[in-house]
């Protein structure tokens, strides 16, 4: 083996010039100082995760570690006596085990459309929970997308307007839409119309960031062309920058659907209406089948707005663009 095929800090120094003995002396001097950050940064976590730990056991009176065995107890909870319970549930239909109790009066919650055609409520109250979502994210997209442009930087050359236009969009992403919407809860009351101002408020301060930031590394090629024939600043963001950028921020409005359809579980949890409320009101009463299908439609409504994103994408960017090997333009 030629000496080049050794590490460095094995080479005899023998065959090293004085340049080379300086290079293999400074890289053992990095090397161990990145060693010794490693440890430092290990001891710091495990310090860490241990204060943790222990705050955890002493905020619950010695009780933390006793119940870590249990750790799994709530999920074994959730099973019902019978697993059609669950379709039962999600369908309203009739349960065997009805006793006159909240636990299986399924067929309670039916929306009825006309005559004997119903909407199983959970799909209701779904359907509520996409409004507030789909809403939220239109009107954050609409306004993130009039906002972007003032805070880019390649557009625009006040300081000011982009200090404010970035700051305005900081505020509004600033606070939890949990936090927003309690705040509107206080003035509107309980409902989906609280929901729609929390959620639609912190939408426009996060795509707004996401806009902005696509705006700024696109080409400006097409904007010097423009400004060469005389265009305005309307035309040149018009025809120079919004076709260069929109599959992208149609991408990321089509990813914040999908965040906003969790965060209106959330918020109907707390009173927001929807799927939320129904969940939470489950739990806490310990209806097994009924948590479970809240869960399972969660679950399949998550990913039919996945695909469903998916698909819009395909169609707005093109097949080929998603090929293996494939480079994009």
């Amino acid at each position: 083996m030629l000496w080049k095929d050794k590490p460095l800090s094995r080479v005899n120094s023998t065959l090293l010039s004085p340049d080379g003995i300086l290079i293999e002396r400074h890289w053992q001097e990095l090397a161990g100082r990145r060693r010794a950050y490693s440890w430092l940064i290990g001891i710091g976590l495990l310090i860490a995760v241990s204060g943790s730990l222990w705050f955890a056991n002493d905020s619950n009176a010695g009780k933390f570690f006793d119940r870590i065995p249990h750790f799994f107890d709530f999920a074994g909870d959730l099973v019902p006596r019978d697993g059609w319970e669950v379709w039962r549930a999600l369908f309203d239909l009739p349960s065997p085990y009805f006793d006159g109790s909240l636990k299986f009066d399924y067929p309670e919650g039916r929306v009825y459309l006309f005559g004997p055609l119903y909407m199983p409520e959970y799909f209701y109250k779904m359907l509520q929970t996409l409004n507030i979502a789909i809403i939220a994210t239109l009107t954050g997209a609409f306004f993130g997308f009039l906002l972007c442009f003032l805070a880019a930087r390649n557009l625009v050359k006040s300081k000011m307007i982009r200090f404010v236009a970035r700051r305005y969009m900081e505020i509004l992403r600033a606070f939890p839409e949990i936090v927003i919407a309690g705040f509107f809860a206080a003035i509107l009351s309980l409902g989906p119309i609280p929901a729609m101002f929390a959620v639609g408020i912190h939408t426009i301060g996060a795509l707004g960031k996401l806009f902005f930031e696509v705006v700024e590394n696109a080409d400006m090629k097409a904007d010097e062309g423009l400004r060469a024939v005389g265009a305005n600043w309307f035309e040149r963001v018009g025809f120079g920058i919004v076709p260069q950028v929109m599959p992208n921020f149609m991408s990321y409005a089509l990813l914040r659907l999908e965040i906003n359809v969790r965060a209106s579980t959330i918020i109907g949890a707390v009173g927001g209406g929807g799927i939320g409320e129904e969940l939470r009101l489950s739990i806490g009463r310990g209806h097994q089948a009924k948590t479970l299908a809240i869960i399972v439609l969660l679950l399949a409504t998550i990913i039919a707005v996945d695909q469903f994103s998916a698909w819009l994408r395909r169609r707005l960017v093109g097949n080929q663009a998603f090929a293996f090997g494939a480079k994009q333009s």
